[in-house]
């Protein structure tokens, strides 16, 4: 039997550690009542949860496989005994969330063209393409036309487009933002940098194809990551149109590669990305043509986010959302060895989180809005189940007060910090830094946010919707540990067990830590359910205008 450092139960203090914590930055919100239930979060129970989700049993908890039903099951019949109701007004405990498998089958060349001149571009090696059309086959023989970042943005006066038309074009982005100091949030990631709104804004444009240009150290991984299993099943959501109104061809290309098409241009690659590191950037059209097709498998499987609430006394129609994702990879069978990965920390205790925070919320009295607790599908997949209740949601957007993610808890102890992602997007961090204070800790900003965390889970589906959305990581400054520890072992879990089949409950993990977090957690919900204010965006956020839409006059 696996022996565990875990706290019986979870209690509110005043101080965490050798000495007080700092007060944070963002200022917090001045005398913060904390909520006193915060002990119902029960430690055997949450270990218990987590040890069951991430269990070879689940298969490593695919959607659309055996695991996605026993892993719908189990959350059903724990919201249901924890005394949560059925989430979904239907009076069900989940929402159906259709999805497509697609596959690429393998072997078609790129062939380029500049007058005379020809070159092959190998897939894996040179290029990936691939198609979210749900479609057999499609084909792209179109001029590839530079589009610099790629970016719309009018709250920074930019354009990279400046209304030069690209219809049926295959368009050529540089990966993140713009660089600047002073403009799309330096040296932090906004979402025109990430490569999802490079393929949006190409649609947009009625572009033919889209191929973002990998290089490894703006994009923070190297081209093995996209270019060695190139042929792999994805999933996707499908539209009305069958995805039609996506381009035709997605994907990515090789720094050398792009370099060669400029070349049969007769431009400079490292020139013109220089240009497109400035305002007046124009879009340049190489004279270049590609030529390709892509051929699928296609499948539709029927996947379910699971749906719990606790109905508000005296404003039911307004919502406090807590959201995990509850799938991970599945099973692969070509591997030796062991073949499950159990996602144990991403993100079976993230969902048992979830079961825990509705147990604090039955603990206490009724809170005054609704607090809806959902497990979405497919996060992995390109936050697929999170991103489908964004467009079809069970709560209006504009009645939502705010979505809290929890997307891993921390496995290694107690910490005085916990990392806020997006720290500055929205007043969510002012209520947060008041919960901080009164637990005890401080918030810090990430410290990476020139990788776009923010945009990289469930939490970013209910932002670009308009919801203000929170996410923390876990905090660096452990408890009793030698400085560095934290990110030592951030990063030993990159390395050993991110999307690995060794992302498995070990015997040394300490889950005093989590149940920090899961009381931080709850205190922040409760803060948010038992008022009436409704947080706004900052004013630099790219979300701002989307809700200013929904509520134009806030309360």
């Amino acid at each position: 039997m696996r022996k565990y450092l875990i706290a019986g139960s979870v209690f509110l203090m005043l101080g965490c550690g050798d000495s007080p914590a700092p007060t944070p930055d963002p200022e917090p919100e001045p005398s913060v009542q904390l909520a006193p239930p915060a002990a119902a979060i029960d430690a055997e129970a949450l270990m218990a949860a987590i040890e069951k989700m991430s269990s070879d049993e689940f298969g490593g908890r695919a959607p659309g496989s055996e695991g996605e039903r026993l892993t719908v099951e189990y959350l059903t019949d724990q919201f249901h005994a924890v005394g949560l109701e059925p989430g979904n007004p239907d009076g069900t405990w989940v929402q159906n969330v259709p999805l497509v498998g697609i596959t690429p089958l393998e072997g078609d060349d790129m062939t380029v063209t500049a007058g005379d001149q020809t070159r092959t571009l190998t897939p894996g090696a040179d290029y990936v393409a691939y198609t979210k059309r749900v479609v057999d086959q499609v084909e792209v023989d179109a001029e590839f036309v530079f589009v610099g970042y790629g970016a719309i943005a009018p709250e920074y006066e930019w354009d990279d487009f400046k209304g030069v038309d690209v219809s049926g074009k295959i368009l050529l982005f540089l990966v993140n933002d713009p660089p600047s100091d002073d403009l799309f949030g330096g040296p932090a990631m906004t979402y025109y940098g990430r490569w999802t709104y490079k393929h949006e804004i190409a649609a947009a444009q009625g572009a033919a194809g889209a191929l973002v240009i990998h290089e490894t150290g703006p994009a923070g991984y190297p081209w093995e990551v996209i270019g060695s299993s190139p042929y792999g099943e994805s999933f996707d959501l499908v539209a009305d149109d069958q995805n039609m109104g996506r381009v035709a061809v997605e994907g990515w290309i090789q720094r050398d590669a792009t370099a060669a098409l400029f070349e049969m241009a007769g431009l400079d690659f490292e020139t013109e990305k220089a240009k497109a590191a400035q305002a007046d950037f124009q879009p340049v059209a190489l004279g270049v043509t590609g030529a390709t097709q892509v051929r699928n498998e296609l499948r539709t499987i029927d996947s379910q986010n699971v749906v719990a609430k606790i109905t508000g006394t005296e404003a039911p129609d307004e919502v406090v959302l807590y959201a995990a994702h509850w799938d991970h990879l599945g099973t692969d069978a070509s591997l030796e060895g062991d073949q499950i990965y159990n996602g144990a920390l991403d993100n079976a205790t993230g969902t048992a989180g979830l079961i825990e925070i509705g147990r604090a919320f039955k603990a206490g009295e009724p809170p005054r809005r609704t607090v809806v607790l959902l497990a979405v599908t497919a996060e992995e997949q390109g936050l697929l189940g999170s991103r489908y209740y964004g467009e079809q949601p069970l709560y209006p957007a504009a009645q939502t007060v705010a979505a809290l993610n929890m997307d891993g808890l921390n496995q290694w102890g107690r910490t005085r910090d916990l990392t806020v992602v997006g720290m500055g997007q929205s007043e969510l961090d002012q209520v947060a830094a008041a919960i901080a204070v009164g637990l005890g800790r401080e918030l810090n900003p990430d410290p990476e946010p020139e990788k776009g965390f923010y945009y990289r889970s469930d939490h970013f589906s209910f932002a670009r919707v308009g919801i203000p959305a929170f996410y923390t990581d876990t905090g660096v400054e452990y408890v009793g540990k030698s400085d560095g520890y934290g990110i030592e072992k951030r990063n030993e879990y990159t390395a050993n067990d991110y999307h690995a089949v060794s992302d498995e409950v070990k015997p040394d993990w300490d889950m005093a830590g989590a149940l920090d977090d899961l009381t931080f957690f709850y205190q922040m919900g409760a803060r948010l359910a038992s008022g009436d204010d409704w947080p706004e965006w900052s004013e630099t956020s790219e979300f701002r205008a989307i809700r200013e839409t929904q509520r134009p006059a806030a309360p």
